[in-house]
């Protein structure tokens, strides 16, 4: 296969990096753009070059020139659109996390894909984060061994949705899953390992609590710590801030071990810095060992080109360039449906623990 032709299912703000990413591929195309508002679905489709309108999942599924599938939907339509695709047309598809909401759709997805034909890969972007990966390929070495493991993320409350879908844990299935099954995601990469406990303390501080949808009041969390332990012995804690958009790092990674430390600092998007302090800042690798002591910074540069297609430091680009490498016969999936149900167990897990103030095991 020459040149992937992708069906685009949801066109707002993320939708619309998923066309950025797929435009600098050099064989790859968004062909069929699908979204239930009409004029996000029109400037989609003319920001991917003139692609064709669906006027349902139906309309998309049915176009001709549909080689793969990208879904890009509220969190809560994920199963169902999954379950329409398996249905009508089977195709590879790319799903963003998290792949489901509830605890009762892991066997339904599971039972979905069983003899699926094709390759299924979720969408675990901050992967493929320049600075992360290269914390993941150097912290064997930096660390001899990780048993701490850090995830920070300080940024900007939840930004507004069609529908506003992610002001409540219904439709979002929590922050601890909607938001941080991505942390999760990386915690069992990095420590190639599987927790066996999670405990968590979070709640809703400050954001939304003044919002009003149909008089219902926003309960999504914007702030927690989750801690987990590891089958292996290693420990790992994320900490959670969601009203902290003044942070100079947006995720800060850290890993611990008996040789030394290794971090990575990663900025928020840079349409959010500042512009009178000029520049934003260039993601760093600091590896700091014991003896000598460190540390020793580098700067992990990303491509313009890749900061101006989207806001997740270049990962989205580097994640399709896999995927469609895979597509058109090279490679493997990298992130399974059985790696995106993990991150979601954890984060359910983390959510029923803040809720009850009880650790919860695996």
């Amino acid at each position: 296969m020459e040149t992937v032709n992708y069906g685009l299912i949801g066109c707002g703000m993320m939708g619309r990096e998923h066309i950025l990413n797929i435009n600098l591929l050099p064989h790859g195309r968004v062909s069929v753009v699908y979204d239930p508002v009409t004029e996000l679905a029109e400037s989609a489709a003319t920001l991917a070059g003139d692609a064709h309108v669906a006027s349902s999942l139906e309309d998309l599924l049915a176009f001709e020139a549909l080689d793969a599938v990208v879904i890009v939907s509220p969190n809560y339509l994920h199963v169902p659109q999954l379950q329409q695709i398996v249905a009508t047309r089977p195709l590879p598809i790319l799903c963003e996390k998290p792949l489901y909401t509830k605890p009762e759709d892991a066997p339904l997805i599971s039972d979905l894909f069983a003899d699926y034909p094709h390759p299924v890969w979720v969408a675990m972007e901050y992967r493929y984060m320049p600075p992360i990966s290269a914390l993941i390929a150097q912290a064997e070495q930096a660390t001899g061994g990780i048993k701490m493991l850090t995830i920070r993320e300080h940024r900007f409350p939840f930004l507004p949705k069609i529908g506003d879908w992610n002001r409540f844990n219904a439709k979002s299935g929590g922050t601890l899953v909607e938001k941080c099954c991505h942390f999760f995601d990386l915690m069992r990469l990095i420590l190639d390992d599987e927790p066996v406990r999670v405990m968590a303390s979070a709640g809703q501080s400050l954001n939304h609590i003044d919002e009003r949808y149909d008089g219902q009041v926003p309960d999504i969390w914007d702030n927690g710590y989750v801690i987990l332990d590891f089958a292996k012995g290693a420990r790992a804690m994320l900490e959670l801030c969601m009203f902290a958009e003044g942070s100079k790092w947006q995720e800060e990674v850290s890993a611990v071990g008996p040789k030394g430390k290794i971090e990575a600092l990663v900025p928020g998007p840079g349409r959010f810095w500042p512009k009178l302090l000029g520049t934003p800042p260039v993601p760093q690798l600091i590896i700091s060992p014991r003896a000598p002591k460190g540390p020793y910074v580098s700067e992990i540069p990303v491509d313009p080109k890749l900061l101006e297609a989207g806001d997740h430091n270049g990962s989205t680009f580097y994640q399709h360039q896999r995927f469609n490498a895979v597509l058109r016969g090279g490679g493997e999936v990298e992130v399974t449906l059985s790696d995106g149900a993990k991150a979601i167990e954890i984060g359910l897990a983390a959510q029923e623990s803040a809720r009850t103030g009880q650790a919860v095991t695996l």
